[in-house]
């Protein structure tokens, strides 16, 4: 680790990824074609990928500090006080675009289907000042796959700080999505984007960039870790029951991110990381909205 990196404060800095979801209850996915389709009481929730992993390391007892831009807009309003209450260190910067949006369709068994409005414009940069002191105090960074974000590696390696992203349901293709598969240490992905294909894109991830590990997440069909060194097949572990009925399946992922980072930074191997991962996640899906955090005692107890 360079020199320059003393004083550590966060033992995760998240950056990037916070919005609000607006989340519609419905029978069944794909929804029917009509010009309308009763539903329960349509919900508003803040979180988002970014916001949802520093509440997930928030509630584990771990100290985050969160960096994003978000608007001066009732939306950003929600965003401040989700985090606020939830204890997270939130420093915004305020965009011009607003505060990013999502509406998510949730069918009874939990299973959803999300539109993400992806607003922030092309030229929006995260100044070197603003972010670089944070940098030199954290233990591990996490980048959401914001278009900014890509933006702090450069400092990042310099600075030898362990960097981890989430790819979601990256095909293995599309552009945006590469550079943080191949310059972040731990990569995760949902194994549904590449399907059939997982296999392959998790070693190419390994072959063509610095990961240590992947980890592509599967739901109800466990995960799968693949790590440098070891063998070419990823490594299954199992999906845990969740503890209640399952409600809701937004902010699984993050919460599994949560709970493998959290083994990771307690010096866990990788297939325990995973383990508290999985437990994490079902834990989540038995909330509305990314409402249920896991924490610490409940984790380890597992």
């Amino acid at each position: 680790m360079s020199p320059e990196h003393t004083d550590t404060a966060y033992d995760v800095l998240a950056i990037g990824g916070s919005g609000v979801d607006t989340v519609v209850r419905v029978d069944s996915l794909p929804v029917p074609l009509a010009d309308s389709v009763g539903v329960s009481p349509i919900r508003e929730w803040p979180g988002h990928t970014g916001g949802n992993v520093a509440l997930g390391c928030r509630a584990l007892g771990l100290n985050v500090k969160l960096l994003d831009f978000i608007g001066d807009d009732w939306a950003g309003a929600m965003v401040r006080e989700r985090l606020a209450e939830g204890g997270v260190d939130f420093e915004p910067l305020t965009s011009p675009a607003g505060t990013r949006r999502a509406v998510n369709l949730v069918e009874t068994t939990g299973r959803r289907m999300s539109f993400y409005d992806g607003r922030d414009p092309s030229d929006l940069r995260m100044p070197r000042e603003f972010y670089l002191p944070h940098l030199r105090r954290a233990r591990h960074v996490h980048l959401s796959i914001m278009h900014f974000a890509r933006f702090l590696y450069d400092d990042i390696e310099a600075l030898g700080v362990p960097v981890s992203t989430d790819l979601h349901d990256w095909d293995g293709l599309a552009d945006h999505h590469r550079e943080f598969a191949l310059r972040s240490d731990l990569v995760f992905l949902s194994a549904a984007g590449a399907g059939d294909r997982i296999a392959s894109v998790m070693r190419e991830i390994l072959r063509e960039g610095r990961a240590e590990a992947v980890i592509a997440t599967a739901g109800a069909g466990g995960s799968y870790v693949l790590s440098r060194g070891g063998s070419s097949t990823p490594r299954p572990v199992p999906a845990t029951v969740p503890p209640a009925r399952v409600v809701d399946s937004n902010g699984a992922g993050d919460a599994y991110l949560c709970g493998f980072l959290y083994g990771r930074l307690a010096g866990r191997d990788l297939e325990e990381c995973a383990r508290l991962g999985a437990v994490a996640g079902a834990y989540a899906c038995t909330g509305e909205g990314s409402t249920a955090l896991i924490g610490r005692d409940h984790l380890m107890g597992s």
